[in-house]
């Protein structure tokens, strides 16, 4: 029978009998692991090579003597030739030393695992029944799968390490386009600070009994101000909780995720932030609008509506190359299309209103500068709502040949 252990290597001696293909895949992973790797080989393959070259490490270019596994953790050979892999293998015995033997079936009287990595957690997969790597490969790829959409409870049970605090963009909305790490870091966390919008429904796939506070601003009505947030995250991240500040879209896009990385600092709380596609990109792109096009718009110009209308964005308006994104900016739209069409924007510049991106209940209008006001209102659009201003927002931008034919005369 086959007992599994947890072995940290970090800083301890493993010697590396053989310089072939299999030393190399090993070797990488130890290397990772920060173990004082040695490698005994007359020759080297160009892999192994690299990586002794690369992480200087002792190389012994001879044939493999008993003294060279003295004062050795840990053993691995795998020279080709089953007589001299069988006497590392007797050697490591006599002097107590775990020895993975590649080539004996047996594997020697230590095994290497199929390793998944979630985080601070790690799974290893072996096989009671004999050795058998694609098997454990084919169940530690399905163990990933479960982790990587964050299907396992990953919080902590014990206050092993302090707590901290991660800004994870949720990107647009829908689940299956937040990132791995997003999904991990939500397995780990205890307590979850979440906006209105982004990904709630992820929300759902939590334990019962992670915190859940929700701080999503709306139109008219904040449930929590800045400071408020700031607090809340430093207060429970002080308290050893590993906490997942949730946004929609990016952190650092009008997400005031610098504010709350300073917020974190300043009390020292770690803090890592997780990036997202920014609906500024995403929500015209679920649309059909590319934000940027060859030959129509080299550049972006992406504004937050409840600012003040200053000449970067009269410039980027009138600029036929830039396309000016607006977020935040239903309310204010009326007010930025008269100071625009003031400043010589051209009336017949098109703009798109793009409402719910990436949900069912996503709708698109298409206008153009003089009159988007007016159909805007006429269509009743509402946030959340992302607006484009720009070349790239003619309805037919990325069909002209079809367009084409349609408007042609009977």
């Amino acid at each position: 029978m086959t007992m599994t252990l947890g072995v940290s290597l970090t800083g301890r001696r493993v010697v590396l009998v053989g310089g072939g293909s299999v030393t190399a895949r090993r070797l990488t992973r130890l290397v990772a692991e920060g173990a004082h790797a040695v490698v005994v080989a007359p020759q080297l393959s160009p892999e192994v090579r690299a990586l002794v070259d690369d992480h200087g490490l002792a190389w012994r270019s001879h044939a493999v003597r008993r003294s060279d596994i003295d004062r050795a953790w840990f053993v691995h050979t795998a020279t080709g030739d089953r007589e001299v892999d069988a006497l590392v293998a007797a050697w490591c015995e006599a002097e107590r030393i775990l020895c993975v033997n590649a080539s004996d079936g047996s594997h020697g009287s230590a095994r290497m695992t199929s390793e998944v990595r979630s985080g601070d957690v790690i799974v290893g997969v072996v096989g009671d029944a004999g050795v058998d790597p694609r098997r454990s490969a084919r169940v530690s790829s399905r163990i990933r799968e479960v982790l990587d959409r964050g299907g396992a409870d990953l919080r902590r049970v014990r206050a092993s390490a302090p707590g901290g605090v991660a800004l994870v963009g949720g990107g647009p909305g829908p689940i299956d386009l937040m990132t791995i790490r997003a999904r991990r870091l939500l397995a780990e966390a205890d307590v979850v600070i979440a906006d209105r919008l982004g990904p709630v429904g992820v929300l759902d796939e939590l334990d019962p009994d992670v915190q859940v506070i929700h701080v999503g601003k709306a139109p008219g009505h904040h449930s929590a101000s800045q400071d408020e947030i700031n607090a809340l995250l430093v207060e429970h991240a002080t308290a050893g909780k590993r906490v997942v500040r949730l946004k929609g879209g990016d952190p650092f896009v009008f997400g005031r995720g610098g504010e709350e990385v300073t917020a974190c600092l300043e009390a020292g709380v770690p803090v890592e932030v997780v990036p997202a596609p920014t609906s500024a990109v995403a929500v015209p792109q679920a649309a059909g609008i590319p934000v940027t096009h060859r030959g129509v718009a080299s550049s972006v110009h992406i504004i937050n509506g409840q600012h003040e209308f200053t000449a970067a964005t009269r410039e980027a308006l009138a600029d036929a190359e830039v396309t000016t994104v607006l977020l935040m900016g239903v309310a204010a739209f009326g007010s930025l299309a008269e100071r625009a069409l003031a400043a010589g924007v051209p009336a017949a510049r098109p703009v798109a209103f793009v409402e719910n991106g990436h949900t069912e209940r996503q709708r698109t209008t298409h206008s153009t500068l003089g009159r988007a006001a007016e159909d805007a209102a006429r269509a009743g659009v509402r946030n959340p709502a992302v607006i484009v201003i720009g070349e790239v927002a003619a309805p037919e931008l990325l069909l002209p040949v079809a367009a084409q034919k349609r408007r042609a005369p009977a």
